[in-house]
Protein backbone atom coordinates (compact mmCIF):
# COMPACT_ATOMS: atom_id res chain seq x y z
CA UNK A 1 0.00 0.00 0.00
CA UNK A 2 1.77 3.48 -1.01
CA UNK A 3 2.21 6.11 1.34
CA UNK A 4 -0.39 8.51 2.30
CA UNK A 5 -0.28 11.59 -0.29
CA UNK A 6 -0.77 14.40 2.76
CA UNK A 7 2.53 12.69 4.15
CA UNK A 8 4.75 12.44 1.06
CA UNK A 9 6.29 15.92 2.23
CA UNK A 10 6.90 16.32 5.74
CA UNK A 11 9.04 19.07 5.35
CA UNK A 12 6.05 20.84 3.35
CA UNK A 13 3.91 19.53 5.81
CA UNK A 14 5.53 20.49 9.04
CA UNK A 15 6.52 24.41 7.30
CA UNK A 16 2.88 25.16 6.60
CA UNK A 17 2.36 24.34 10.20
CA UNK A 18 4.83 26.76 11.52
CA UNK A 19 3.39 29.11 9.03
CA UNK A 20 -0.40 29.13 10.60
CA UNK A 21 1.07 29.09 14.26
CA UNK A 22 3.06 32.48 12.72
CA UNK A 23 -0.03 33.77 11.16
CA UNK A 24 -1.97 33.49 14.86
CA UNK A 25 0.61 35.05 17.05
CA UNK A 26 1.44 37.89 14.70
CA UNK A 27 -2.53 38.44 14.66
CA UNK A 28 -2.41 38.55 18.58
CA UNK A 29 0.93 41.00 19.03
CA UNK A 30 -0.10 43.17 15.86
CA UNK A 31 -3.54 43.71 15.91
CA UNK A 32 -6.18 44.62 18.55
CA UNK A 33 -4.28 45.26 22.30
CA UNK A 34 -1.49 43.36 21.35
CA UNK A 35 -1.90 40.83 24.50
CA UNK A 36 -1.51 37.60 24.41
CA UNK A 37 -4.18 37.32 27.36
CA UNK A 38 -7.70 35.67 26.46
CA UNK A 39 -10.81 37.00 28.02
CA UNK A 40 -12.23 35.34 31.14
CA UNK A 41 -15.36 34.41 32.39
CA UNK A 42 -17.16 35.67 35.45
CA UNK A 43 -15.73 32.52 37.13
CA UNK A 44 -12.24 33.85 36.55
CA UNK A 45 -12.36 37.24 36.49
CA UNK A 46 -15.33 38.43 38.58
CA UNK A 47 -18.67 40.21 37.66
CA UNK A 48 -21.77 41.43 38.14
CA UNK A 49 -24.88 39.09 39.13
CA UNK A 50 -28.65 40.91 39.19
CA UNK A 51 -31.57 39.19 40.07
CA UNK A 52 -34.79 40.80 38.21
CA UNK A 53 -38.39 40.07 39.90
CA UNK A 54 -41.34 40.91 37.57
CA UNK A 55 -43.66 44.13 38.65
CA UNK A 56 -47.17 43.23 37.14
CA UNK A 57 -50.29 45.93 37.49
CA UNK A 58 -52.42 43.35 39.35
CA UNK A 59 -49.42 42.26 41.40
CA UNK A 60 -50.47 38.80 40.69
CA UNK A 61 -47.49 36.17 39.42
CA UNK A 62 -45.76 36.29 35.64
CA UNK A 63 -46.79 33.56 33.50
CA UNK A 64 -43.69 31.16 32.44
CA UNK A 65 -44.41 32.07 28.63
CA UNK A 66 -43.71 35.86 29.67
CA UNK A 67 -40.39 35.11 31.37
CA UNK A 68 -39.22 32.88 28.22
CA UNK A 69 -40.36 35.77 26.24
CA UNK A 70 -38.45 38.23 28.37
CA UNK A 71 -35.51 35.63 28.54
CA UNK A 72 -35.42 35.63 25.13
CA UNK A 73 -35.51 38.80 24.29
CA UNK A 74 -32.45 39.74 27.15
CA UNK A 75 -30.62 37.08 25.63
CA UNK A 76 -30.91 38.97 21.96
CA UNK A 77 -29.92 42.21 23.53
CA UNK A 78 -26.81 40.42 24.91
CA UNK A 79 -25.81 38.89 21.51
CA UNK A 80 -26.65 42.38 19.94
CA UNK A 81 -24.15 44.11 22.40
CA UNK A 82 -21.51 41.53 22.40
CA UNK A 83 -21.80 41.22 26.04
CA UNK A 84 -19.88 37.39 25.87
CA UNK A 85 -19.73 34.90 28.13
CA UNK A 86 -23.38 36.52 30.07
CA UNK A 87 -25.74 34.20 31.59
CA UNK A 88 -29.73 34.56 31.52
CA UNK A 89 -31.14 32.16 33.39
CA UNK A 90 -35.05 31.82 34.73
CA UNK A 91 -34.95 30.82 38.50
CA UNK A 92 -38.57 30.74 39.75
CA UNK A 93 -40.46 33.57 39.11
CA UNK A 94 -37.41 35.68 38.95
CA UNK A 95 -34.57 35.97 35.74
CA UNK A 96 -30.80 36.15 36.79
CA UNK A 97 -28.48 38.14 34.55
CA UNK A 98 -24.64 37.47 35.34
CA UNK A 99 -22.32 39.38 33.31
CA UNK A 100 -18.58 39.09 33.33
CA UNK A 101 -15.68 41.62 34.15
CA UNK A 102 -16.67 45.34 34.93
CA UNK A 103 -19.98 45.50 32.71
CA UNK A 104 -22.39 45.13 35.84
CA UNK A 105 -24.09 48.55 34.25
CA UNK A 106 -25.28 46.62 31.10
CA UNK A 107 -26.84 43.75 33.26
CA UNK A 108 -29.00 46.56 34.50
CA UNK A 109 -29.44 48.21 30.80
CA UNK A 110 -30.19 44.70 29.27
CA UNK A 111 -33.24 44.21 31.53
CA UNK A 112 -35.21 47.80 30.60
CA UNK A 113 -38.40 47.02 29.85
CA UNK A 114 -38.04 49.20 26.83
CA UNK A 115 -41.50 50.77 25.39
CA UNK A 116 -41.17 53.31 23.66
CA UNK A 117 -43.85 55.90 22.44
CA UNK A 118 -44.53 59.05 20.91
CA UNK A 119 -46.60 61.22 22.23
CA UNK A 120 -47.54 65.03 21.73
CA UNK A 121 -46.24 67.36 24.62
CA UNK A 122 -48.83 69.93 25.93
CA UNK A 123 -47.51 72.93 27.39
CA UNK A 124 -44.64 73.74 28.24
CA UNK A 125 -42.07 71.55 30.86
CA UNK A 126 -40.93 72.56 34.14
CA UNK A 127 -37.94 72.42 36.06
CA UNK A 128 -37.92 69.03 38.00
CA UNK A 129 -38.82 69.35 41.53
CA UNK A 130 -36.19 67.34 44.15
CA UNK A 131 -36.91 66.24 47.11
CA UNK A 132 -36.49 68.86 49.63
CA UNK A 133 -37.37 71.64 47.92
CA UNK A 134 -40.12 74.15 48.67
CA UNK A 135 -43.90 72.42 49.01
CA UNK A 136 -45.27 71.73 45.38
CA UNK A 137 -48.05 74.61 45.95
CA UNK A 138 -45.38 77.27 46.47
CA UNK A 139 -43.59 76.22 42.67
CA UNK A 140 -44.53 78.11 39.76
CA UNK A 141 -43.49 77.56 36.44
CA UNK A 142 -40.94 79.84 34.68
CA UNK A 143 -42.79 82.53 32.91
CA UNK A 144 -40.19 83.23 30.39
CA UNK A 145 -40.39 80.00 28.17
CA UNK A 146 -41.46 79.89 24.35
CA UNK A 147 -44.82 79.54 23.17
CA UNK A 148 -45.87 76.21 22.30
CA UNK A 149 -46.08 77.21 18.46
CA UNK A 150 -42.88 79.32 18.58
CA UNK A 151 -40.16 78.46 16.51
CA UNK A 152 -37.49 78.78 18.67
CA UNK A 153 -33.76 79.46 17.92
CA UNK A 154 -31.66 76.97 16.25
CA UNK A 155 -28.47 78.32 18.24
CA UNK A 156 -28.96 77.14 22.03
CA UNK A 157 -27.14 79.00 24.74
CA UNK A 158 -24.36 76.70 26.48
CA UNK A 159 -26.20 75.58 29.34
CA UNK A 160 -29.10 74.64 27.28
CA UNK A 161 -30.16 71.34 28.36
CA UNK A 162 -29.35 68.80 25.25
CA UNK A 163 -30.81 65.43 26.56
CA UNK A 164 -34.85 66.62 26.30
CA UNK A 165 -34.62 68.52 23.41
CA UNK A 166 -32.49 66.45 21.20
CA UNK A 167 -32.96 66.82 17.12
CA UNK A 168 -34.94 64.13 15.24
CA UNK A 169 -34.94 64.46 11.19
CA UNK A 170 -37.40 62.76 10.00
CA UNK A 171 -35.26 60.75 7.06
CA UNK A 172 -32.29 58.72 8.10
CA UNK A 173 -28.48 60.27 7.49
CA UNK A 174 -26.98 58.74 4.71
CA UNK A 175 -23.77 56.80 4.69
CA UNK A 176 -20.91 57.51 5.96
CA UNK A 177 -19.48 59.84 2.63
CA UNK A 178 -22.81 59.96 0.90
CA UNK A 179 -24.46 63.60 0.91
CA UNK A 180 -26.30 64.52 4.07
CA UNK A 181 -29.91 65.53 4.70
CA UNK A 182 -31.07 68.61 2.89
CA UNK A 183 -31.97 71.44 5.83
CA UNK A 184 -35.34 71.59 4.86
CA UNK A 185 -35.83 67.83 5.88
CA UNK A 186 -34.59 68.45 9.55
CA UNK A 187 -36.67 68.79 12.74
CA UNK A 188 -35.08 70.91 15.04
CA UNK A 189 -35.24 70.75 18.78
CA UNK A 190 -37.15 72.20 20.82
CA UNK A 191 -35.35 74.74 23.11
CA UNK A 192 -35.95 74.46 27.02
CA UNK A 193 -35.97 78.28 28.99
CA UNK A 194 -33.21 79.84 28.91
CA UNK A 195 -33.28 83.33 30.76
CA UNK A 196 -31.97 82.84 34.20
CA UNK A 197 -34.85 82.33 36.95
CA UNK A 198 -34.50 84.57 39.83
CA UNK A 199 -32.79 84.28 42.79
CA UNK A 200 -36.43 83.04 45.06
CA UNK A 201 -37.26 81.29 41.64
CA UNK A 202 -33.80 79.12 41.35
CA UNK A 203 -34.13 75.68 42.06
CA UNK A 204 -31.88 73.76 44.04
CA UNK A 205 -29.16 72.07 42.24
CA UNK A 206 -30.03 68.56 40.17
CA UNK A 207 -28.27 65.73 40.13
CA UNK A 208 -25.54 64.95 37.92
CA UNK A 209 -27.31 63.48 34.81
CA UNK A 210 -27.07 60.02 33.77
CA UNK A 211 -26.46 58.70 30.23
CA UNK A 212 -29.79 59.17 28.45
CA UNK A 213 -30.30 55.10 27.84
CA UNK A 214 -29.48 53.97 31.48
CA UNK A 215 -32.70 52.12 32.44
CA UNK A 216 -34.97 54.31 34.84
CA UNK A 217 -34.57 53.21 38.78
CA UNK A 218 -37.11 50.76 39.19
CA UNK A 219 -38.42 50.61 42.72
CA UNK A 220 -37.12 48.27 45.32
CA UNK A 221 -40.25 45.65 45.81
CA UNK A 222 -42.34 47.52 48.64
CA UNK A 223 -43.91 44.43 50.00
CA UNK A 224 -46.79 41.94 49.10
CA UNK A 225 -47.87 42.17 45.38
CA UNK A 226 -50.65 44.23 46.58
CA UNK A 227 -48.16 47.07 47.52
CA UNK A 228 -47.01 46.81 44.47
CA UNK A 229 -50.15 47.02 42.52
CA UNK A 230 -51.41 49.77 45.33
CA UNK A 231 -48.55 51.83 44.22
CA UNK A 232 -48.72 51.71 40.20
CA UNK A 233 -52.65 52.54 40.84
CA UNK A 234 -51.68 55.55 42.47
CA UNK A 235 -48.92 56.59 40.44
CA UNK A 236 -51.73 55.89 37.51
CA UNK A 237 -53.95 58.07 39.28
CA UNK A 238 -52.02 60.79 39.68
CA UNK A 239 -50.02 61.28 37.02
CA UNK A 240 -52.34 60.06 34.11
CA UNK A 241 -55.66 61.71 35.06
CA UNK A 242 -57.62 63.64 32.26
CA UNK A 243 -58.16 66.10 34.35
CA UNK A 244 -55.91 69.53 33.78
CA UNK A 245 -56.33 70.17 37.50
CA UNK A 246 -54.44 66.72 38.62
CA UNK A 247 -52.02 67.15 35.88
CA UNK A 248 -50.66 70.33 37.10
CA UNK A 249 -50.57 68.83 40.66
CA UNK A 250 -48.62 66.06 39.19
CA UNK A 251 -46.31 67.94 37.50
CA UNK A 252 -45.48 70.42 40.79
CA UNK A 253 -45.23 67.17 42.98
CA UNK A 254 -43.03 65.40 40.61
CA UNK A 255 -39.88 63.96 42.20
CA UNK A 256 -37.65 62.83 39.32
CA UNK A 257 -34.47 61.79 41.66
CA UNK A 258 -37.38 59.19 43.00
CA UNK A 259 -38.12 55.47 41.28
CA UNK A 260 -40.91 55.60 38.56
CA UNK A 261 -43.34 53.05 39.72
CA UNK A 262 -44.87 53.49 36.41
CA UNK A 263 -41.83 52.13 33.86
CA UNK A 264 -42.85 50.12 31.74
CA UNK A 265 -46.99 49.66 32.78
CA UNK A 266 -47.67 53.12 32.01
CA UNK A 267 -51.03 53.18 29.82
CA UNK A 268 -50.55 54.31 26.48
CA UNK A 269 -54.33 55.31 25.91
CA UNK A 270 -53.69 58.09 28.89
CA UNK A 271 -52.13 61.08 28.98
CA UNK A 272 -48.70 61.00 30.82
CA UNK A 273 -46.82 63.14 33.63
CA UNK A 274 -43.50 62.09 33.49
CA UNK A 275 -39.48 63.23 33.91
CA UNK A 276 -36.62 63.52 30.81
CA UNK A 277 -33.83 61.00 31.16
CA UNK A 278 -31.45 63.38 32.95
CA UNK A 279 -34.14 64.02 35.63
CA UNK A 280 -33.92 68.15 35.07
CA UNK A 281 -37.38 68.69 33.42
CA UNK A 282 -41.07 67.64 34.36
CA UNK A 283 -43.28 67.20 30.75
CA UNK A 284 -47.16 67.11 30.35
CA UNK A 285 -48.01 64.45 27.59
CA UNK A 286 -50.74 63.34 25.75
CA UNK A 287 -52.17 59.55 24.58
CA UNK A 288 -49.28 57.63 22.51
CA UNK A 289 -49.33 58.24 19.02
CA UNK A 290 -46.96 55.51 17.97
CA UNK A 291 -45.91 52.45 19.32
CA UNK A 292 -42.54 51.02 19.23
CA UNK A 293 -43.75 47.76 18.21
CA UNK A 294 -43.47 49.59 14.69
CA UNK A 295 -39.99 50.12 14.62
CA UNK A 296 -38.75 47.95 11.95
CA UNK A 297 -34.62 48.54 12.87
CA UNK A 298 -32.15 50.67 14.99
CA UNK A 299 -28.79 51.30 14.62
CA UNK A 300 -26.47 54.00 16.00
CA UNK A 301 -24.41 55.81 14.17
CA UNK A 302 -21.66 58.66 13.90
CA UNK A 303 -23.70 62.12 12.57
CA UNK A 304 -20.37 63.67 10.86
CA UNK A 305 -22.49 66.76 10.92
CA UNK A 306 -23.02 67.26 14.63
CA UNK A 307 -20.09 65.08 15.31
CA UNK A 308 -22.16 62.95 17.71
CA UNK A 309 -23.92 59.80 18.17
CA UNK A 310 -27.48 59.28 17.12
CA UNK A 311 -30.33 56.72 17.06
CA UNK A 312 -31.80 56.15 13.75
CA UNK A 313 -34.97 54.57 13.67
CA UNK A 314 -36.46 52.64 10.57
CA UNK A 315 -40.48 52.15 11.14
CA UNK A 316 -42.72 49.40 9.51
CA UNK A 317 -44.95 50.24 6.86
CA UNK A 318 -47.82 51.18 9.45
CA UNK A 319 -45.94 53.16 11.69
CA UNK A 320 -44.04 55.15 8.72
CA UNK A 321 -47.17 56.42 7.80
CA UNK A 322 -48.38 57.48 10.92
CA UNK A 323 -45.18 59.10 11.77
CA UNK A 324 -45.71 60.96 8.61
CA UNK A 325 -49.57 61.77 9.67
CA UNK A 326 -48.23 62.86 13.15
CA UNK A 327 -45.22 65.54 11.17
CA UNK A 328 -48.57 67.02 9.64
CA UNK A 329 -50.77 66.94 12.34
CA UNK A 330 -48.07 68.35 15.31
CA UNK A 331 -45.95 71.31 12.97
CA UNK A 332 -44.45 73.18 14.88
CA UNK A 333 -45.07 71.60 18.34
CA UNK A 334 -43.21 68.66 20.37
CA UNK A 335 -43.30 65.56 20.33
CA UNK A 336 -42.12 63.36 23.05
CA UNK A 337 -39.91 60.11 22.39
CA UNK A 338 -40.75 58.40 25.72
CA UNK A 339 -38.72 55.15 27.18
CA UNK A 340 -40.45 53.60 30.03
CA UNK A 341 -41.88 56.35 30.21
CA UNK A 342 -39.02 58.99 30.70
CA UNK A 343 -38.76 61.43 27.72
CA UNK A 344 -35.38 60.85 25.95
CA UNK A 345 -36.43 63.57 23.05
CA UNK A 346 -39.04 66.12 22.68
CA UNK A 347 -38.28 68.13 19.63
CA UNK A 348 -40.63 70.81 17.89
CA UNK A 349 -41.54 69.69 14.25
CA UNK A 350 -40.09 72.07 11.67
CA UNK A 351 -41.04 69.78 8.24
CA UNK A 352 -44.22 68.40 8.05
CA UNK A 353 -45.44 65.80 5.51
CA UNK A 354 -42.66 63.59 6.49
CA UNK A 355 -43.48 60.16 4.89
CA UNK A 356 -39.55 58.98 4.53
CA UNK A 357 -40.43 55.99 7.31
CA UNK A 358 -37.40 56.61 9.40
CA UNK A 359 -36.35 59.13 12.15
CA UNK A 360 -33.61 60.18 14.60
CA UNK A 361 -33.34 60.22 18.15
CA UNK A 362 -30.46 62.12 19.49
CA UNK A 363 -29.41 63.29 22.83
CA UNK A 364 -26.70 62.64 25.47
CA UNK A 365 -25.48 59.72 24.22
CA UNK A 366 -21.80 58.30 23.57
CA UNK A 367 -21.27 55.07 21.64
CA UNK A 368 -22.02 52.58 24.11
CA UNK A 369 -25.16 54.41 25.39
CA UNK A 370 -26.74 55.12 21.50
CA UNK A 371 -26.21 51.24 20.68
CA UNK A 372 -27.63 50.39 24.32
CA UNK A 373 -31.02 51.91 23.24
CA UNK A 374 -30.66 51.01 19.16
CA UNK A 375 -30.83 47.66 20.77
CA UNK A 376 -33.17 47.99 22.58
CA UNK A 377 -35.81 49.37 20.12
CA UNK A 378 -34.01 46.73 17.96
CA UNK A 379 -35.70 43.42 19.77
CA UNK A 380 -38.27 44.60 20.94
CA UNK A 381 -40.12 45.55 24.25
CA UNK A 382 -40.54 43.22 27.58
CA UNK A 383 -43.25 41.45 28.04
CA UNK A 384 -42.77 42.35 31.53
CA UNK A 385 -41.17 45.22 33.51
CA UNK A 386 -38.59 44.29 36.45
CA UNK A 387 -37.33 45.68 39.48
CA UNK A 388 -33.74 44.85 40.81
CA UNK A 389 -34.12 42.42 43.51
CA UNK A 390 -30.91 41.78 43.90
CA UNK A 391 -27.16 42.79 42.66
CA UNK A 392 -24.24 41.66 43.60
CA UNK A 393 -20.38 41.52 42.82
CA UNK A 394 -19.19 38.08 42.37
CA UNK A 395 -15.25 37.53 43.26
CA UNK A 396 -12.87 35.97 40.93
CA UNK A 397 -11.17 34.40 43.97
CA UNK A 398 -12.73 31.24 44.42
CA UNK A 399 -12.38 30.83 40.60
CA UNK A 400 -9.02 31.40 40.57
CA UNK A 401 -8.23 28.94 43.41
CA UNK A 402 -10.44 26.75 40.84
CA UNK A 403 -8.17 27.54 38.15
CA UNK A 404 -5.04 27.04 39.38
CA UNK A 405 -6.11 23.80 40.37
CA UNK A 406 -7.86 22.48 36.98
CA UNK A 407 -4.30 23.82 35.22
CA UNK A 408 -2.07 21.53 37.49
CA UNK A 409 -4.50 19.18 37.08
CA UNK A 410 -4.22 19.27 33.59
CA UNK A 411 -0.65 19.42 33.58
CA UNK A 412 0.02 16.41 35.77
CA UNK A 413 -2.45 14.55 33.34
CA UNK A 414 -0.17 15.83 30.58
CA UNK A 415 3.29 14.88 32.18
CA UNK A 416 1.85 11.64 33.05
CA UNK A 417 0.99 10.55 29.61
CA UNK A 418 4.28 11.66 28.12
CA UNK A 419 5.21 8.93 30.67
CA UNK A 420 3.37 6.19 29.24
CA UNK A 421 4.50 7.30 25.60
CA UNK A 422 8.20 7.34 26.80
CA UNK A 423 7.46 4.03 28.71
CA UNK A 424 6.04 2.19 26.03
CA UNK A 425 6.89 4.24 22.53
CA UNK A 426 10.60 5.32 24.24
CA UNK A 427 12.21 8.17 22.22
CA UNK A 428 9.24 7.75 19.78
CA UNK A 429 6.79 9.47 22.76
CA UNK A 430 9.46 12.50 22.61
CA UNK A 431 7.19 13.05 19.21
CA UNK A 432 4.55 12.79 20.74
CA UNK A 433 4.99 15.46 23.61
CA UNK A 434 6.06 17.91 21.10
CA UNK A 435 2.81 17.13 19.43
CA UNK A 436 1.16 18.05 22.27
CA UNK A 437 2.96 21.00 23.14
CA UNK A 438 2.11 22.18 19.11
CA UNK A 439 -1.70 21.63 19.67
CA UNK A 440 -1.59 23.52 23.21
CA UNK A 441 0.71 26.89 21.61
CA UNK A 442 -2.19 26.93 18.38
CA UNK A 443 -5.11 26.44 21.16
CA UNK A 444 -4.19 28.89 23.47
CA UNK A 445 -3.63 31.16 20.36
CA UNK A 446 -6.94 30.84 19.05
CA UNK A 447 -8.75 31.30 22.60
CA UNK A 448 -6.77 34.64 22.37
CA UNK A 449 -8.72 35.97 18.86
CA UNK A 450 -11.79 34.73 19.32
CA UNK A 451 -12.03 36.12 22.50
CA UNK A 452 -11.27 39.49 20.51
CA UNK A 453 -13.21 38.43 17.13
CA UNK A 454 -16.33 37.23 18.53
CA UNK A 455 -15.93 38.06 22.36
CA UNK A 456 -15.62 34.17 23.64
CA UNK A 457 -14.49 33.87 27.41
CA UNK A 458 -12.78 31.11 28.65
CA UNK A 459 -14.34 29.94 31.92
CA UNK A 460 -13.52 26.95 33.71
CA UNK A 461 -16.13 24.80 32.02
CA UNK A 462 -14.06 26.00 28.71
CA UNK A 463 -10.97 24.95 30.22
CA UNK A 464 -12.22 21.71 30.97
CA UNK A 465 -12.89 21.21 27.02
CA UNK A 466 -9.65 22.22 26.72
CA UNK A 467 -7.76 19.43 28.85
CA UNK A 468 -10.24 16.94 27.50
CA UNK A 469 -9.86 17.77 23.86
CA UNK A 470 -5.72 17.67 24.14
CA UNK A 471 -6.30 14.67 26.02
CA UNK A 472 -8.32 13.42 23.22
CA UNK A 473 -4.78 14.69 20.88
CA UNK A 474 -2.78 12.07 22.43
CA UNK A 475 -5.59 8.78 21.88
CA UNK A 476 -4.51 9.67 18.42
CA UNK A 477 -0.87 8.65 18.76
CA UNK A 478 -1.59 5.95 20.76
CA UNK A 479 -3.66 4.64 17.96
CA UNK A 480 -1.10 5.74 15.36
CA UNK A 481 1.99 3.98 17.43
CA UNK A 482 -0.46 0.69 17.62
CA UNK A 483 -1.06 0.60 14.10
CA UNK A 484 2.39 0.51 13.09
CA UNK A 485 2.94 -1.88 15.74
CA UNK A 486 0.37 -3.88 14.79
CA UNK A 487 2.13 -3.80 10.69
CA UNK A 488 5.68 -4.71 12.55
CA UNK A 489 4.23 -7.62 14.03
CA UNK A 490 3.10 -9.28 10.37
CA UNK A 491 7.05 -8.72 9.63
CA UNK A 492 7.39 -5.47 7.90
CA UNK A 493 10.36 -3.20 8.73
CA UNK A 494 10.03 0.21 10.83
CA UNK A 495 10.75 2.28 7.53
CA UNK A 496 7.99 0.33 5.78
CA UNK A 497 5.41 -0.27 8.65
CA UNK A 498 4.95 3.87 9.55
CA UNK A 499 3.16 4.86 5.84
CA UNK A 500 0.59 1.68 6.27
CA UNK A 501 0.33 1.79 9.95
CA UNK A 502 -0.90 6.05 8.96
CA UNK A 503 -3.09 4.93 6.56
CA UNK A 504 -4.81 2.82 8.88
CA UNK A 505 -4.69 4.67 11.94
CA UNK A 506 -5.85 7.81 9.77
CA UNK A 507 -9.24 6.13 9.51
CA UNK A 508 -10.03 5.39 12.93
CA UNK A 509 -8.93 9.22 13.88
CA UNK A 510 -11.34 10.49 11.77
CA UNK A 511 -13.92 7.85 12.56
CA UNK A 512 -13.30 8.89 16.37
CA UNK A 513 -12.60 12.83 15.86
CA UNK A 514 -15.96 12.54 13.50
CA UNK A 515 -18.10 11.37 16.43
CA UNK A 516 -16.42 13.75 18.98
CA UNK A 517 -17.62 16.56 16.91
CA UNK A 518 -20.71 15.58 16.15
CA UNK A 519 -21.42 15.50 19.79
CA UNK A 520 -19.85 18.49 20.38
CA UNK A 521 -21.73 20.85 17.94
CA UNK A 522 -25.07 19.12 19.45
CA UNK A 523 -24.22 19.92 22.89
CA UNK A 524 -23.67 23.36 21.85
CA UNK A 525 -26.60 23.87 20.06
CA UNK A 526 -28.82 22.41 23.15
CA UNK A 527 -26.89 23.32 26.11
CA UNK A 528 -26.77 26.80 28.01
CA UNK A 529 -24.41 28.75 29.83
CA UNK A 530 -21.18 27.42 30.55
CA UNK A 531 -22.10 24.00 29.06
CA UNK A 532 -21.75 26.11 25.89
CA UNK A 533 -17.96 26.99 27.02
CA UNK A 534 -17.25 23.48 27.21
CA UNK A 535 -18.65 21.91 23.83
CA UNK A 536 -17.09 25.30 21.92
CA UNK A 537 -13.63 24.45 23.25
CA UNK A 538 -13.98 20.67 22.95
CA UNK A 539 -15.00 21.27 19.42
CA UNK A 540 -12.40 23.74 18.42
CA UNK A 541 -9.81 21.42 20.08
CA UNK A 542 -10.85 18.15 17.67
CA UNK A 543 -10.75 20.39 14.62
CA UNK A 544 -7.35 21.30 15.87
CA UNK A 545 -6.19 17.93 16.75
CA UNK A 546 -7.03 16.51 13.12
CA UNK A 547 -4.86 19.49 11.57
CA UNK A 548 -1.96 18.91 14.28
CA UNK A 549 -2.35 15.12 13.01
CA UNK A 550 -2.01 15.28 9.90
CA UNK A 551 0.64 18.64 9.48
CA UNK A 552 2.55 17.40 12.49
CA UNK A 553 2.33 14.04 13.80
CA UNK A 554 2.12 12.31 10.53
CA UNK A 555 5.04 14.19 8.99
CA UNK A 556 7.26 13.46 11.84
CA UNK A 557 7.00 10.16 11.81
CA UNK A 558 7.61 9.84 8.45
CA UNK A 559 11.09 11.73 8.86
CA UNK A 560 11.77 9.44 12.14
CA UNK A 561 11.09 6.10 9.80
CA UNK A 562 13.51 6.64 7.19
CA UNK A 563 16.53 7.75 10.32
CA UNK A 564 18.42 4.94 10.91
CA UNK A 565 18.75 6.38 14.27
CA UNK A 566 14.79 6.14 15.29
CA UNK A 567 15.00 2.64 13.50
CA UNK A 568 16.48 1.35 16.37
CA UNK A 569 14.63 -1.24 18.47
CA UNK A 570 16.31 0.87 21.75
CA UNK A 571 15.01 3.92 20.77
CA UNK A 572 12.17 3.50 19.18
CA UNK A 573 11.04 0.71 21.68
CA UNK A 574 9.36 -1.70 19.01
CA UNK A 575 12.30 -4.56 19.80
CA UNK A 576 9.49 -6.88 21.22
CA UNK A 577 7.60 -6.42 18.58
CA UNK A 578 10.53 -7.10 15.81
CA UNK A 579 11.15 -10.16 17.78
CA UNK A 580 7.69 -11.39 17.84
CA UNK A 581 7.64 -11.26 14.25
CA UNK A 582 10.94 -13.00 13.58
CA UNK A 583 9.26 -15.43 15.57
CA UNK A 584 6.10 -15.98 13.49
CA UNK A 585 8.09 -15.93 10.44
CA UNK A 586 10.42 -18.75 11.63
CA UNK A 587 7.03 -20.55 12.37
CA UNK A 588 5.84 -20.20 9.28
CA UNK A 589 9.00 -21.32 7.68
CA UNK A 590 9.05 -24.65 9.99
CA UNK A 591 5.43 -25.10 9.43
CA UNK A 592 6.27 -24.69 5.74
CA UNK A 593 9.40 -27.22 6.18
CA UNK A 594 7.25 -29.58 7.67
CA UNK A 595 4.62 -29.52 5.05
CA UNK A 596 7.12 -29.97 2.22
Amino acid sequence: MPPSQGSAHPWRLLGVWAALVAVIYLLIFFTGDKAATPKLGIDLQGGTRVTLTPRTPDGGKPSQDSLRQAQSIIEQRVNGLGVSGSEVVIDGDNLVITVPGDSGSQAKTLATTAKLYVRPVVGQPIPAQQQGQQPPGEQAPPQDTPAPGETPATDAPADTPVSPDAPVTTDAPAPDGAEAPAPQNRVFPAQAPTDEPTPTEEPAPTQEPAPTTEPAPTPEPSGTPQDVQQEIAAAKALRQSTDPQTQQLAMLSMDCSKPDPLAGNDDPNLPLVTCSTDGQYVYTLGPSRLDGQEIKDASAVLDPQQSRWVVNVEFKSGGADTWGKLTNEFYQQQLAFTLDTQVVSAPVVQAANQFGGSTQISGNFTGETSKELANQLKYGSLPLSFTTSEAESVSATLGLYSLKASLIAGAIGMVLVLLYCLLVYRLLGLLAGFSLLMAGAAVYGLIVLLGRWIGFTLDLAGIAGLIIGIGLTADSFVVFFERIKDEMREGRTFRSAVPRGWQRAQRTNLSGKTVSLIASVVLYILAAGQVKGFAFTLGVTTVLDVIVLYLVTAPLMMMASKSPFWAKPSVNGLGVVSQIARERKAAAAAVAAREA
